[in-house]
């Protein structure tokens, strides 16, 4: 059989949008089944089933990958680790580096205490390594370089990682004296009352509004994949933010990926307007485009992983900027997804993709 990949984007529905993403792709006659995050805790089950319906049913995970460590993304890996005999778990534990960090954290005087306290803050992926030792699964950094599988990481880098640690909401207050669960309260408060009021404005071809605002340090700790196969590019993003793909799109020609040039796009966390802007994805995904293509013209497909009760998901300025650059978006909201090439046919119909929106968010 030729090279093939299938790249399976899980419907994880909940009143909040999760991402669960398998993988099987081929390469000179070898095969390698990819996990990436596995949603909340109650998709676990559903994404191991899909596995062994579609993988062939096996027994063995070449690698799992937890992006960050949000619930929505770390949650349902604890199934796949007990269930399947995983080769190599990609997952970075800030605790691990509490002695390169403890300087960094001025109510702290001993890493064995700091360590403790961000296991404690980081409950889903503590767990996930407690399966992994108790199973004997390798554990290994998915850093900036790193090769997991055909994959290889764009990006966290070693020295950005510990910075967002340290930047984090949710971690100790810092060297620098910030008193970050008052930020934490305050953050809160504006996104509630922004919520309450968020306005449409009908808007003509090609205009983009994007939110002055960050995404959170935990989302830009994201491990960001390429992958060349099949003569098609897949990045994967999770939920990268600004910086983490700015960090990927200055690593791009290290690994020979000239851009813009993806064919495959995770839309970064489900399709937030603080996750992009227009600069990156004019470098990423190229400029805007003078009209909308003909349909079955687009020039590369986007996926998001949204829920269908996820009001928040995707923002129409966010399915807007894609289609501006030529792209074909679809969403999961209720379905499993499928992109591949020269995959073993499943009988899968093919998704219907968004109408260009006229409006959005103001």
């Amino acid at each position: 059989m030729s090279d093939y990949f299938e790249v399976d984007f899980l419907d994880v529905e909940s009143d909040k949008s999760g991402d669960a993403i398998a993988l099987r792709y081929s390469i000179s006659g070898m095969t390698w089944i990819h996990i990436v995050d596995g949603g909340f805790q109650d998709t676990g089950p559903s994404l191991v089933s899909h596995v062994r319906k579609y993988y062939g049913n096996p027994s063995d995970i070449d690698h799992v990958v937890v992006s960050h460590p949000d619930g929505d993304h770390a949650g349902g890996l604890r199934s796949v680790l007990q269930d399947f005999n995983v080769g190599i778990l990609w997952m970075l534990r800030p605790w691990f580096y509490a002695d390169e960090l403890l300087p960094r954290f001025a109510k702290f005087t001993s890493a064995e205490n700091l360590a403790k306290r961000l296991k404690e803050i980081y409950p889903n992926i503590s767990a996930l390594e407690e399966i992994a030792e108790e199973k004997g699964i390798n554990i290994r950094e998915p850093f900036q370089g790193a090769q997991v599988g055909a994959f290889t990481v764009m990006s966290p880098t070693k020295a950005r990682y510990l910075d967002l640690v340290v930047e984090s909401e949710k971690t100790p207050e810092s060297a620098a004296g910030e008193s970050k669960s008052e930020a934490t309260s305050l953050a809160e408060l504006f996104q509630k009352a922004a919520k309450k009021v968020t306005n449409f404005i009908k808007s003509a071809w090609g205009v983009e509004i994007f939110s002055d605002e960050e995404t959170s340090a935990e989302n830009e700790m994201s491990v960001v994949q390429y992958a060349h196969l099949c003569d098609f590019r897949i990045l994967l993003t999770a939920d990268a933010g600004r910086r983490a793909l700015a960090a990927t799109i200055d690593f791009a020609p290290k690994v020979g990926l000239n851009l813009p040039g993806i064919n495959r796009f995770q839309v970064p966390h489900h399709g937030s307007r603080r996750n992009v802007s227009t600069e990156i994805l004019d470098r990423l995904l190229g400029p805007r485009l003078a009209s909308k293509p003909a349909v079955n013209q687009e020039s590369f497909t986007a996926v998001i992983s949204s829920a269908k009760k996820d009001e928040d998901h995707p923002r129409k300025a966010v399915v807007r900027a894609l289609m501006h650059r030529g792209a074909r978006v679809i969403s999961t909201e209720g379905r499993s997804l499928c992109t591949g090439q020269n995959a073993p046919d499943r009988g899968w119909v093919v998704a219907s993709p968004y109408e260009y929106p006229e409006d959005q968010e103001e």
